[in-house]
């Protein structure tokens, strides 16, 4: 049996299922370039059939991402399989994951479906997208929940089909990591062809238990975990990449000397990338890539690091390309330099994205005495992920006092036209909101609002996050720059322009998870 563990990403499709996660088009180019530096295995790019803009997101990723198997998700229903099939003609290496639920609740209280309806589903929807490609994916949602016996028959049934993959989600974080390596053994002995077929598990956290659960699976035989980057996803999450790979790396041999094809130097980078764009950032005691993950603040800790790092330290920032936060550039630096150190922390700007990252660092370099790698990465993955939006903030002005209301004047471009308003707050934030609210016609309402510093010093970037919503529709909106003001009006922007995008998508409103 190989001790090779595929690494199956779902951050495009689950992860982005997350209240406000969503991503346009531009940003999941970005990231699923991002994934295959990584070295991820598979990508699951999103569910063709939800929208017109999850089908052009997967086609797009097929399409540009080469090295990666890439993943379309389908329901058994002929029309998905269809769907799924057409986004991913160009891929190089297309894999369709269809699925249906196994377990008693959902038949009875969703499918309306008897089991002998199910296992007829599984047969044709797995026949059907081995018409599109020899690589099929096949999961039985709710598997945790699933009577053991029907579990095996329907998993025997779709490798009968032509399933290479045979994913056994514990949808709704159910499971328990003993009893999840037990349902695995039984499978592994009872599903019929099951030498034939790779076992691959997937884990929700709502019992912070989906990297163990993951894991015990791993221990028991399974062979591909799919998982998120930061374990964002619905409800509470999916089973973190980071933390699922870096404890297969740290602890060698407690699970059959499995190993992974990850570049674990990209994890951070991969992290801060997918923070910028969502707008939503790990806690600080996230295990693996929080900002206190190698923070030591007792003295007996501290002491001991000092001396050796091994005594407090079980990886290092370095393994997960953690840079060190030191000086790294200045306002005398040039190009070549620049293009050194970014191509140093493993980023890759290219042409007008690079002169307009080079631009930002020079006139951030005026404005601070010190310039952190981290300040770096802000303006690279900013420059990553911006596009030709609707909207773009062009200037903004504050004036406020003691002795006087805050008012804001904003030039902002609509459409290529510029458009001039001034508005009054109880606050200067308020007042930038209002304005531009007032010029860009939005009609959403201001969920949340947050500020935290992207380094060290009264000088430092800040970085700005607002989550806003309209008709049910909420979004997350990212802005970094050194002046906190600019900033928030960057990210208010960008959260309606996604508002913009979604109003554009046309499609299925319903779950599209396993």
């Amino acid at each position: 049996m190989s001790e090779k563990i595929l690494i199956f990403d779902t951050t495009l499709r689950d992860g982005e299922q997350s209240p406000g996660c969503s991503m346009n088009l531009n940003e999941k180019l970005a990231f699923g370039r991002q994934l295959e530096k990584l070295g991820v295995d598979v990508i699951e790019a999103g569910f063709p059939i939800a929208s017109e803009g999850d089908f052009e997101s997967v086609k797009r990723v097929a399409e540009e991402v080469r090295g990666p198997i890439v993943c379309g998700l389908a329901r058994t229903g002929e029309a998905d399989v269809s769907r799924a099939g057409e986004a991913l003609e160009n891929a190089a290496h297309p894999r369709i994951h269809t699925f249906i639920a196994t377990s008693d609740i959902h038949l009875e209280y969703k499918l309306r479906m008897s089991r002998a309806q199910v296992i007829d589903e599984v047969g044709r929807a797995v026949t059907q997208a081995r018409g599109y490609t020899d690589d099929v994916e096949f999961s039985a949602e709710d598997a945790t929940r699933s009577d053991r016996e029907f579990l095996a028959q329907v998993f025997s049934v779709a490798v009968e089909a032509g399933a290479t993959t045979l994913n056994v989600p514990d949808t709704v974080g159910y499971t328990t990591p003993g009893e999840y390596a037990d349902l695995i053994a039984y499978l592994n002995d009872r599903v019929r062809g099951s030498d034939q077929a790779c076992f691959s598990v997937h884990c929700h956290n709502d019992l912070g238990l989906a990297v163990a659960n993951s894991l015990a699976a791993v221990g028991a035989g399974a062979r591909q975990v799919e998982c998120t980057v930061n374990g964002i996803g619905e409800r509470a999450g999916n089973a973190s990449l980071e933390e699922l790979v870096m404890a297969l790396q740290t602890r060698p041999g407690i699970y059959g000397d499995a190993q992974t094809s990850i570049r674990t130097g990209e994890i951070y980078p991969s992290s801060r990338l997918l923070s910028s764009i969502t707008g939503v950032q790990v806690q600080p005691n996230k295990a693996v890539v929080g900002d206190n993950a190698f923070a030591h603040e007792a003295g007996i800790h501290q002491d001991g690091v000092l001396k050796a790092a091994i005594t407090y330290e079980i990886m290092t920032p370095e393994s997960i390309g953690r840079s060190s936060n030191e000086l790294v550039l200045g306002k005398h630096s040039g190009r070549h330099a620049f293009r050194d150190r970014i191509e140093e922390l493993g980023i890759d700007l290219d042409g007008e994205d690079f002169q307009r990252a080079f631009t930002r660092f020079k006139a951030l370099a005026d404005a601070k005495k010190v310039i952190y790698n981290e300040d770096i990465e802000a303006i690279a993955n900013d420059m990553m992920i911006s596009t030709q939006e609707r909207f773009e903030l062009l200037d903004l002005m504050i004036a406020s006092g003691t002795e006087r209301s805050p008012e804001a004047t904003v030039v902002v471009s609509i459409d290529g036209s510029k458009r001039q308003t001034v508005a009054s707050g109880v606050g200067p934030v308020d007042a930038i909101f209002k304005a531009i609210a007032e010029v860009t016609l939005t009609k959403s309402e201001l969920i949340r609002y947050q500020v935290h510093a992207v380094t060290a010093g009264l000088d430092a970037q800040g970085e700005v996050t607002v989550t806003i919503e309209e008709d049910g529709r909420r979004v997350i909106g990212n802005g970094v720059h050194e002046d906190v003001m600019v900033a928030s009006g960057r990210a208010y922007v960008q959260a309606i322009n996604k508002l913009e995008w979604h109003k554009s998508r046309h499609g299925l409103d319903e779950p599209k998870g396993i």
